[in-house]
């Protein structure tokens, strides 16, 4: 079964980048796709694993 992914968006950080990447929101987590080649499709996480994600993030874990 497919979920559908609703509410796309593109970080404002991203804006003039040739690395960027659009979230949008699946079930209770989030969908991350391509923003140059949507095409190939979008993957999914867990609502607890995209919280650990944007944690890792904001402590600038992955330098």
């Amino acid at each position: 079964m497919t979920e559908t992914v609703t509410r796309w968006r593109k970080s404002s950080r991203s804006s003039n980048h040739t690395a960027c990447v659009e979230v949008g929101r699946v079930g209770d987590g989030a969908a991350v796709r391509d923003t140059k080649d949507r095409s190939l499709g979008y993957f999914t996480t867990t609502s607890a694993q995209w919280q650990t994600f944007l944690d890792a993030v904001k402590t600038d874990r992955f330098s």
